[in-house]
């Protein structure tokens, strides 16, 4: 009788793994996803700070400076703006998704520097 009892029971942990297993995968992707949306934000931040720097420094060189500051291919677009006394830099980059169905808004980040050369008036 206890025979067929432990008989009964065969396979039970395979069945039991193969459902946890695609719930395993799932959270094992979203860590990566997490991990991907933070590496884009840093890269936006440190694209939009360059692009500040070097335009307040050397005027029309930001936005290629932005851009070079990042990882090649990563699909960055840097626009500086200036006003009277400081420069304005905005980095955008796409988030692409490795989680079906997912669509992450593009990370943005802003940097603000002061105009090293500010345009003279009145002369």
């Amino acid at each position: 009788m206890r025979w067929r009892r432990i008989r009964s029971d065969r396979g039970q942990v395979a069945l039991e793994y193969i459902g946890f297993v695609p719930i395993l995968l799932f959270v094992a992707l979203c860590a990566i996803q997490l991990g991907w949306v933070a590496y884009v934000h840093e890269q936006a931040d440190t694209a939009a700070r360059t692009a500040a720097r070097v335009e307040a420094q050397h005027r029309g060189r930001g936005e290629a400076a932005g851009v070079a500051a990042v990882r090649e291919g990563i699909g960055a677009k840097v626009r500086v703006s200036r006003t009277g006394d400081a420069i304005t830099a905005v980095a955008t980059i796409p988030v692409n998704s490795i989680i079906p169905g997912l669509n992450p808004e593009p990370a943005r980040a802003t940097a603000v520097m002061p105009n090293d050369q500010p345009e003279e008036t009145g002369r």
